[in-house]
């Protein structure tokens, strides 16, 4: 069996529908971004000035609508042969043509995946004996979306929706609960992290692995979190808190940041009090949400792979040769960033973190 030393990657662009060759030809810069909080995003850059079909005449390309338009579905795949990935489906929300003399002029394109709709819908609403997930349903219901809605909370008596977009609404029901949002064409997702869908992907610091920056950090860590409010019912104060045990289930070794915080530090409690929650298991759900989210930011890392159209925001990373501290699996990527251009090819760039460190044996 012979192996390919060197592989050579391209984006592929689909606009409604019909596969574009003179887009791959005429592609000077790509650059497709997603993090946890939802909203893929496309720019890309073309050379607007060639020969048309049928003509030896050189003339501005793509700004005629014929090709793409304002609207349009676009969809870009990139990776090596036989293993390109669709790293984004969207509609194109913004064009732009730009010239500079001496050099040819070039068209920008700018695309958002469906989350766009949210973006764009400002309301005020109300909702009545909700959980945040079903919050997610009624208004994916609202948008023709297919909802997959997973993810851990309370059921509030009340939700109010106040002058705010869709998307920045269900951004902050998600944040509450430490839920993440996503959409994979008509089907909106908004599940807690460990039943969000990622391969695991092992890479080698010199081989894969372009690049790499990793940091531990107590700054944000806590030893817990109280959340206190007041039961205007029960006419009681509300005091609940969450420690260490909350991130427990979601390590296998080494030590987490409140572990080394309370080692080196001693006790750092943090105070809740931008949110009132009304009844006491509110502030439980709202507690044990707060500390994963620090917890889970102890050690961040960010690198450059040598094109990786599999790894994505969700995706198990698996480092070798990091290391002691920065070594091993259980990092989860919340931001990735696919780009191409003539001077590098393509690039990988992520985001991912993990609550633990690794120590010697």
């Amino acid at each position: 069996m012979t192996e390919e030393f060197v592989t050579l990657s391209t984006p592929v662009f689909t606009v409604d529908g019909v596969q574009q060759a003179s887009l791959t030809r005429d592609a000077v810069h790509v650059s497709v971004e997603e993090d946890t909080a939802g909203l893929k995003t496309l720019q890309a850059r073309f050379v607007a000035l060639g020969p048309r079909a049928g003509s030896d005449d050189e003339q501005l390309l793509y700004v005629d609508g014929e090709i793409f338009d304002l609207g349009s579905s676009l969809e870009l795949a990139i990776g090596p042969s036989g293993q390109a990935r669709t790293v984004f489906y969207g509609n194109i929300s913004a064009v732009e043509l730009s010239f500079e003399e001496g050099q040819e002029p070039e068209l920008q394109v700018f695309a958002e995946d469906k989350l766009m709709q949210l973006r764009m819908t400002r309301r005020s609403a109300s909702y009545e004996q909700v959980t945040d997930a079903e919050v997610a349903q009624r208004i994916a219901d609202e948008h023709g979306l297919n909802c997959h809605a997973d993810a851990p909370g309370p059921t509030y008596a009340n939700v109010q929706q106040w002058n705010m977009s869709d998307l920045a609404f269900l951004r902050e029901r998600a944040r509450l609960v430490q839920a993440e949002i996503w959409i994979d064409r008509e089907d909106l997702y908004f599940m807690g992290r460990p039943q969000r869908p990622g391969e695991t992907i092992s890479l080698v610091v010199g081989n894969q692995l372009l690049s790499l920056s990793a940091r531990a950090d107590l700054a944000h860590q806590r030893t817990s979190v109280h959340v206190s409010g007041y039961d205007a019912q029960d006419r009681a104060t509300i005091d609940e808190s969450a420690d260490v045990s909350a991130i427990e289930a979601e390590v296998s070794g080494g030590r987490t940041g409140p572990q080394v915080l309370q080692a080196t530090l001693g006790s750092r409690t943090s105070q809740r009090v931008n949110e009132v929650p009304l009844n006491s298991e509110t502030a439980s759900e709202w507690a044990q949400a707060e500390m994963l989210r620090r917890a889970r930011g102890f050690v961040q890392i960010e690198g450059t792979t040598s094109g990786t159209p599999n790894l994505t925001v969700g995706s198990q990373v698996q480092l070798e040769r990091a290391g002691t501290p920065f070594n091993g699996g259980g990092y989860y990527v919340t931001r990735v960033c696919h780009t191409f251009d003539l001077a590098s090819g393509y690039r990988t760039h992520f985001d991912a973190e993990r609550p633990n460190i690794e120590v010697t044996s």
